[in-house]
């Protein structure tokens, strides 16, 4: 095993894996740019980091388990009456999450409420922050199936150590009362601990459709909508436009 070898297993048993990988690339450069070894030693440091900083986004996107590819850049907002590029914009400072602030998103079918949803969570992974997207029927699907188990308070803190956790179509089907509940117990769980950035067809007048007038929706709401940004999205349906467009 050669000096240079040698090197690279040291750095690798150190947890410096992308530096070893890329030692003889940077040793080459730094010969043919005689820098100082100061400068050497800071160009490996930065090469590390950076190429960590790569590997944990690319992680956290993974983890997210975004069902799809929606950036904020290709979000159509001519079909949209009632809400501004700019107030979308106004979220990517990310204030919302280090203050503990939700989002919520109203709106009939295919206004673009997931589209957004998504889109700030691609934002907020980029910032460095740790994102989740689920489904509002998978996520109560999840929850009943932990309460079964005996195992309700382990997946309520398996969600909590994401920054932001975006519930997606919430209201388009009616929910049991332990479902309610446990959905109670989640957002009880991250209320001024973590965000939320929650998709709905249905106005907070209307919940009591799908909680059945069960008394734990107040709560709910007012976990949700307290220190919130809440959006009521109009304008015409963007699939459906689409699919009239293409016949």
């Amino acid at each position: 095993m050669n000096q240079l070898e040698t090197t690279q297993k040291q750095l690798r048993s150190l947890r410096l894996g992308a530096t070893a990988s890329q030692l003889a690339t940077l040793l080459a450069k730094a010969e043919d740019n005689e820098i100082s070894y100061l400068s050497f030693a800071q160009s490996l440091v930065e090469h590390e980091l950076t190429q960590r900083t790569v590997n944990r986004i690319q992680r956290n996107y993974k983890q997210a388990q975004f069902p799809s590819e929606k950036r904020l850049d290709r979000f159509d907002y001519r079909h949209q009456t009632t809400i501004t590029k700019r107030q979308i914009n106004g979220l990517v400072d990310f204030n919302f999450i280090d203050e503990r602030q939700n989002i919520v998103f109203i709106g009939s079918t295919g206004v673009g409420k997931t589209h957004l949803a998504i889109g700030i969570g691609h934002e907020a992974i980029q910032a460095g922050y740790r994102v989740l997207f689920r489904n509002a029927l998978t996520l109560v699907e999840e929850l009943e199936l932990a309460e079964m188990k005996g195992e309700l308070k382990k997946r309520l803190n398996q969600l909590s150590k994401y920054d932001v956790l975006i519930i997606d179509e919430l209201g388009y089907l009616p929910m049991s009362r332990q479902a309610r509940y446990n959905l109670f117990q989640l957002i009880n769980s991250l209320y001024e601990y973590r965000s939320i950035i929650l998709t709905t067809n249905k106005d907070f007048t209307n919940w009591g459709e799908f909680f059945h007038n069960d008394n734990v929706a107040v709560p709910i709401i007012d976990r949700v909508i307290h220190h919130s940004h809440v959006f009521m999205l109009g304008g015409e349906s963007y699939r459906l436009k689409e699919k009239v467009s293409k016949t």
